[in-house]
């Protein structure tokens, strides 16, 4: 019975419009705001959907100012796309999916920027056997996630975009500006392909990490620019690493009790870290290699879960935690190690709490 259970669980994650179709059939079906063309609930159904309405139990999936919530999905309502830039782990693609889910009812349509080395991928390609057999008709075509989202008038995500080359940057300018792709094997009206109402990209793109190539000056100019930061109160970091662990336990079958207190080491680690601030003002070191990200901290307590879960009888404690979190923060920067052992004397030692004192007595695992 245990295997057929498992068995049953093919999908490791479903898309967000799955996971919240039912909040999304509720606001939609209440929806008396005005919504733009192509899209399936207003903009204010929108932000509902990402931040949350307790009165309407619908849960809260992102953490941001309003101000930057609304300034995205107004930017989404024009012709123009909108980049999220952030450093690793600030959930800019999380948020896209959000969004393409709300406005769109479907976030699969995506491109990766670092898998697309030329225009097929990018726009489209031919089915060969009916290329051969038919020749070049709207059959034999292959649309790309963006040709798709043009014809179906969607929103399409289009991750780390400054991954791909910049001649195929600069391709999809006209796509933006025109909302046209012409595709010259096919004859007449059919070679062009006019996007539908509704038709948008948000893309995403490390500020820390360009990647390969740097975005395309031209591309800039036709985008809304984002940035997407690290939270800021250590209280909302809380609330989305137990809830998101919560889950992921959930996804891998595993029961295991979280306490809060062991829970907040973790997070107010990642928090004084990354920020190189104390929770009360103080300078302290940064960890240079590490991306101490919230979506981190959430994979961190997730293993420290699945280690409490089978090797520990099922209570998450102090000493799992730690295990994870040096896998974690110390990386390929020498130097880090240090800081985090000043971090810990410094930091660490004088906060009171058995929770805290557990964690600075297996600070030789830093060693």
């Amino acid at each position: 019975m245990k295997q057929n259970k498992q068995a049953a669980r093919s999908a490791q994650r479903e898309p967000a419009e799955v996971t919240y179709r039912e909040e999304l059939e509720k606001l939609i079906a209440m929806d008396l705001g005005p919504i733009p063309p192509g899209w399936q609930m207003s903009p204010r159904g929108v932000e509902k959907f990402l931040l949350g309405d307790e009165t309407l139990g619908i849960e809260r999936k992102f953490v941001a100012d309003r101000g930057v919530v609304v300034r995205i999905i107004i930017s989404l309502c024009t012709s123009r796309g909108c980049l999220l830039v952030g450093e690793p782990g600030t959930a800019k693609s999380w948020l896209s999916e959000l969004l393409a889910a709300a406005i769109s009812g479907n976030s699969t349509l995506t491109l990766q920027g670092g898998a697309i080395t030329q225009v097929s991928q990018l726009l489209y390609s031919w089915n060969e056997a009916i290329l051969h057999s038919e020749g070049p008709t709207l059959s034999a075509l292959v649309p790309t996630p963006l040709l798709r989202g043009m014809m179906e008038g969607r929103l399409v995500r289009f991750e780390e975009i400054a991954r791909c080359p910049q001649s195929l940057q600069d391709a999809i300018l006209s796509v933006l500006s025109d909302r046209v792709v012409v595709i010259p094997e096919l004859a007449g009206e059919e070679g062009v392909i006019l996007a539908r109402e509704g038709f948008n990209l948000v893309a995403t793109s490390n500020s820390i990490d360009e990647g390969v190539h740097s975005m395309s000056a031209a591309l800039k100019r036709r985008m809304d620019f984002e940035e997407i930061r690290p939270i800021r109160h250590l209280a909302d970091e809380m609330d989305v690493v137990l809830r998101e662990v919560a889950k992921a336990n959930r996804r891998a079958g595993v029961e295991v009790a979280l306490d809060e207190r062991v829970v907040e080491v973790l997070v107010t680690l990642f928090h004084e870290l990354r920020n190189g601030q104390t929770l009360d003002g103080r300078s302290t070191d940064r960890l240079a290699g590490a991306a101490l990200s919230t979506a981190e901290a959430v994979s961190v307590a997730h293993a420290a879960s699945l280690n409490a879960w089978y090797y520990g009888g099922g209570a998450m404690t102090v000493e799992h935690l730690m295990h994870h979190i040096i896998g974690s923060a110390l990386k390929d920067q020498p130097e880090d190690r240090r800081r985090l052992k000043h971090y810990f004397e410094t930091t660490v030692a004088p906060r009171k709490g058995d929770h805290w004192q557990q964690a600075w007595a297996l600070r030789s695992l830093i060693n």
